[in-house]
């Protein structure tokens, strides 16, 4: 075989190895920074509406179970970012073990351990989980991390046995929403 056609053959198994490198180290399907800046303006987005933050609006807490929390609270609403309104699922964790309802409604920033959301974004976003983006913040609006230091936005845990999607993939009607079936597919 002529050197030239040993080269070429060479630079195409070279071009189609990083090719190949390149397609097997996308980005992650939670935690990295596109989903992270996401999480921030959802996070915006919520504050506006009054879903989180210091002038949210509250509702009944009721008692949870884990992972959420001891106490929590729902909103269940539709809101914008960035140019797409969408079903939003906004849920306060309140804790320690031993809170109650009563002092959770008293004083709720005193309480708020955690806000779990799953919001509904555009067709096509992860269409094999109903296209929901989920995050899991701290009471001041900063992502929570997991234990391989990922920050908790994004498609968190998809495809493993356990965490956000695996554990709503059980809910009945298929819209991976436990109090409800109105966004079943």
């Amino acid at each position: 075989m002529p050197a030239r056609k040993i080269f070429t053959v060479i630079s195409t198994v070279a071009v189609l190895g990083l090719m190949t490198a390149t397609v097997s180290q996308a980005a992650p399907p939670f935690g990295g920074k596109d989903s992270q800046a996401y999480a921030a303006k959802l996070w915006a987005a919520m504050t506006q509406a009054r879903l989180v933050g210091a002038k949210a609006l509250h509702t009944t807490p009721y008692e949870g179970q884990d992972p959420h929390g001891v106490i929590l609270e729902t909103i269940d609403t539709t809101l914008a970012v960035g140019g797409h309104t969408g079903a939003v699922i906004v849920k306060r964790n309140y804790g320690p073990k031993g809170v109650t309802k009563e002092q959770v409604s008293n004083n709720p920033g005193k309480h708020l351990k955690a806000v779990t959301v799953m919001f509904k974004r555009k067709k096509g976003y992860d269409k094999d989980n109903a296209n929901y983006f989920w995050a899991k913040y701290n009471a001041d609006g900063s992502l929570q991390k997991n234990p391989k230091k990922m920050a908790l936005a994004g498609r968190v845990a998809k495809g493993m046995d356990a965490g956000c999607i695996a554990c709503h993939l059980a809910a009945p009607g298929g819209d991976y929403v436990f109090a409800h079936d109105r966004i079943a597919k």
